[in-house]
């Protein structure tokens, strides 16, 4: 592949863009969707933990999360539903896009609050009815894919609480995590959407694309990082990232939010934003022609930018429907050789509510891509001496059948997707093939030298 560094039109940056809700459909097939997942799986309860950093299997099912409490959504094979809740979020049980009745546990609150309603957790348990005799299958937030450990036998859910599950079934029952069900790369419910759900998912999407590139626009020497992330705060949405904008070292004083250092011309520079639906990321260095590089960095764009882009423009060639996931880690590994380049992380990941669900894109991977798939383009380079490589962004993998939904019910979210798709093939020469929807109006745009704004590779016709 001929990839250049020339001068390139910027793509187009869409305004005023409208939330789509989640429908009651959407929610009721999630739940029909996850019954059946017990009922093949032998479940006769599922109990899914949230707090406020890992709240999105919990959200899938009810919409939001418990905020700065910790909850459990209690679902039985019946279809019987309760919510765990601490003493404020109780108020939110009538809110809950899946229906359910509400138990009250003060343990779930924050420190030294009234402690109103205490009880045994067995106690608990028997209220959500919870037979001691069940198979549980328990759900925190991560897939766990060791190869020292019994996966099913990991938790990462607080231990007073697992302690207590595995108390009450300790003589009759089973308790396992059922993480899977949901985050397989092989047959997770939620690693694919529906149009209504990818819909959702590319607003968020697109505010990080925005956010990335208002910031990238207004990169100047003298501007401190907190001036350039104030740019990046979109609509009062909650971000799935810390937000970065790191000039030079980062982590002094072990700090990892944006500081009021201010940008210095040679600096190296790394910018990330993220929202449900899609993350944006960029490095480069603070100049605007290569020859202004650091001397010992001089080669920065054809040591490292460049072959970056490469892979980069070689994935969103090769992803498609049906494509298994080792084939994906073979292509850019061999585009791309680790052993070079120093990524050592997954080519690309399942994105959606949180930044990183999990990945079909291992080395052994028989997980094959599917419609209604979300992707973050994630290759992650480090080559000792240079500044890092990164155009990270989202993409949604769409049939015919689900692009046409998208057409006619949400045209505004297909005309976006199509003017990306328009911009990436024809400006910047990608073929990408007609079921990759790009999520963000800055996938594939890539100005590697911070100070020429339109300086972008792109692949020679």
């Amino acid at each position: 592949m001929d990839i250049q560094l020339t001068q390139v039109t910027p793509p187009k940056i869409h305004t005023n863009i409208q939330s789509v809700i989640l429908t009651d459909e959407t929610f009721a097939k999630r739940r029909r969707n996850f019954l059946k997942k017990m009922k093949k799986h032998q479940i006769d309860t599922a109990i899914i933990y949230a707090d406020r950093e890992h709240g999105a299997n919990f959200e899938y099912f009810t919409g939001f999360i418990p905020r700065f409490e910790e909850a459990c959504l209690v679902l039985h094979d019946n279809g019987e539903c309760y919510l765990l809740l601490g003493n404020e979020n109780l108020k939110l049980v009538n809110k809950s896009r899946i229906k359910a009745e509400a138990i009250h546990i003060p343990y779930f609150s924050l420190p030294n609050q009234p402690m109103i309603n205490e009880k045994g957790f067995a106690q608990y348990f028997k209220e959500a009815n919870i037979s001691p005799d069940s198979r549980i299958g328990l759900i925190g937030w991560k897939l766990f894919t060791s190869t020292v450990y019994e996966n099913s036998d990991l938790f990462d859910i607080p231990y007073y609480f697992v302690d207590e599950v595995k108390k009450y079934v300790a003589k009759q029952g089973k308790v396992m995590n059922f993480s899977p069900a949901l985050l397989s790369p092989i047959d997770g419910i939620r690693t694919v959407n529906n149009a209504n759900e990818v819909a959702h998912y590319e607003y968020g999407a697109s505010l990080a694309g925005i956010g990335l590139y208002q910031a990238l626009q207004n990169i100047e020497i003298g501007k401190s990082e907190k001036e350039i992330a104030a740019l990046l705060a979109m609509d009062g949405q909650p971000n799935t990232v810390t937000t970065i904008t790191a000039t030079g070292d980062r982590f002094t004083n072990a700090i990892i939010y944006p500081r009021d250092k201010e940008i210095q011309f040679q600096d190296n520079f790394t910018l990330t934003v993220g929202y449900k639906g899609g993350l944006s990321s960029r490095v480069g260095y603070i100049v605007e022609e290569p020859g202004q590089l650091p001397n010992e960095q001089k080669d920065y764009i054809e040591r490292l930018a460049k072959p970056y882009f490469t892979a980069y423009a070689t994935w969103l060639e090769t992803i498609k429907i049906g494509l298994i996931g080792k084939e994906m880690y073979t292509r850019i590994e061999n585009t791309f050789p680790k052993k070079d380049y120093g990524w050592w992380l997954n080519p690309g990941h399942f994105t959606g509510d949180e930044e990183w669900l999990s990945s079909p894109f291992t080395e052994d991977s028989s997980a094959v891509v599917k419609s209604g798939q979300l992707f973050q383009v994630d290759i992650i380079p480090s080559v000792h001496g240079y500044a890092g490589a990164s155009c990270e962004e989202p993409i949604a993998i769409a049939d015919d059948a689900l692009r046409s939904e998208l057409k006619n019910s949400y045209p505004e979210v297909w005309n976006r997707m199509q003017t990306r798709r328009k911009y990436i093939k024809e400006v910047l020469n990608i073929n990408i093939a007609d079921e990759v929807l790009p999520l963000s109006d800055t996938v594939a745009f890539y100005t590697p030298l911070l100070l020429n704004k339109t300086l972008a590779f792109n692949k020679k016709h």
